[in-house]
């Protein structure tokens, strides 16, 4: 064994092949850099030029099954792509939905009929998946979802108000989190189904947002809209199970969201200070600059690893384990991601805040890593009270 990365086999060190995929990634994606990402929030338009060649090389499913267009690949690899993409100022925010969440759960539970019908489009980019949990008095707790189906007959009426989804006017379907009453103990119990965005009965009103991205928020309405019976995914039974499988990937991508953006503010500030030259020598010989760069740069590295541990965990089958280590990872990388954009846009001075260096803008963005899919506050609770064992707060 040697202590070389590049011969080192280990979870927590990639593989050739994970960073040859990281090095094709970055490339796509400073061919589009941040330029393209902020004409396009402008312009008020999508990314789609940027989602469709990412499709088309293969990395929107590289976690999706290869009998069904995908890669073959798991969390560590898609993961790899969304950090990258973000680090080259250009981040896909549906990457953490559409094949992360929505993919994951149809290739685990979708019936054979559902993995052909979604899995192959999801895998290429042609097809996009929005997925609908959060709702206005619950936010993502999922004992608290009101959202409910019933039967009628074959089919299901599926009736409730969901808020802050991503993407629904984009994607040809909403996964959306529901519940069914136990006709043995008459508790609810959660239930996912595919609605297709033209479903009758199934509205969408755009939430507006001081936030800087192609992808817009959303309300969701449904009263009594009417599914056929093969739009529930999976078992009936299952219940938080399929829940999990896609909440556990949300997080670890979220991670590489914050990763990425944390990486590219960082680069940024490195960069001004390393050419900035105040007095006889530029800024960064200064350690009330260097230093807080420099800590910067350590805390997004122990965050990749943790991040890099909950993708093994998760790709490995292990549930519980994933569950922790992916709240963990979200955790530390918003934490780190929110402190590297803040450290950059300080570093630059009145600059950090100009259109020019593009910065301040991500101000506003680091803050969606540390709110979504779940706040810091609820992940300190599932710490204290599943890893640590301290009675449970709430």
């Amino acid at each position: 064994m040697t202590t070389s990365q590049g011969t080192f086999d280990s979870a927590l060190l990639e593989s050739d092949e994970r960073r040859a995929l990281r090095a094709a990634v970055g490339d796509l994606g400073r061919r589009y850099g941040r330029d393209y990402f902020t004409a396009a929030v402008r312009a008020g338009k999508q990314t789609d030029e940027l989602w469709r060649e990412a499709g088309a090389l293969g990395y929107l499913g590289v976690n999706l099954p290869e009998e069904y267009g995908g890669g073959g690949g798991g969390m560590a690899e898609l993961s790899i792509v969304l950090e990258e993409l973000g680090a080259a100022g250009c981040p896909l925010l549906l990457l953490i939905v559409s094949p992360a969440i929505c993919g994951t759960v149809i290739a685990r539970f979708g019936t054979e009929e559902q993995k052909r019908r979604w899995l192959p489009g999801l895998s290429d980019g042609s097809l996009r998946m929005a997925f609908g949990i959060t709702e206005p008095e619950a936010g993502s707790n999922s004992h608290r979802i009101t959202t409910t189906a019933r039967r009628d007959g074959d089919d299901w009426l599926l009736t409730g108000r969901k808020v802050f989804i991503s993407g629904v006017d984009i994607a040809d379907a909403t996964l959306i989190v529901g519940r069914t009453e136990d006709a043995r103990t008459g508790k609810l119990k959660p239930c996912l189904f595919i609605v297709d965005r033209e479903t009758p009965g199934f509205e969408y009103r755009q939430i507006e947002m001081e936030l800087g991205a192609p992808e817009k928020q959303f309300q969701l309405f449904l009263d009594d809209v009417r599914l056929p019976a093969d739009a529930l995914v999976g078992d009936e039974d299952a219940g938080l199970l399929q829940l999990f499988a896609g909440l556990n990937p949300e997080r670890i991508m979220t991670a590489a969201f914050s990763l990425g953006m944390g990486r590219f503010a960082l680069d940024k500030a490195v960069e001004y200070a390393r050419t900035r030259q105040v007095w006889q020598s530029p800024i960064g010989a200064h350690q009330a600059i260097a230093h807080p760069l420099a800590v910067a740069h350590i805390e997004l590295e122990l965050a990749r690893l943790m991040m890099q541990k909950a993708a093994y965990l998760y790709d490995a089958g292990d549930d519980m384990g994933a569950g922790e280590a992916a709240n963990m990872a979200k955790y530390a990388a918003a934490e780190a991601g929110a402190k590297a954009v803040d450290q950059a846009v300080h570093t630059l001075g009145g600059n950090g805040l100009t259109t020019e260096y593009g910065l301040a803008a991500l101000l506003t963005a680091s803050r969606v890593g540390r709110i979504a899919p779940v706040s810091r506050e609820m992940i300190l609770n599932f710490v204290s009270h599943h890893t640590l064992g301290l009675p449970k707060s709430y």
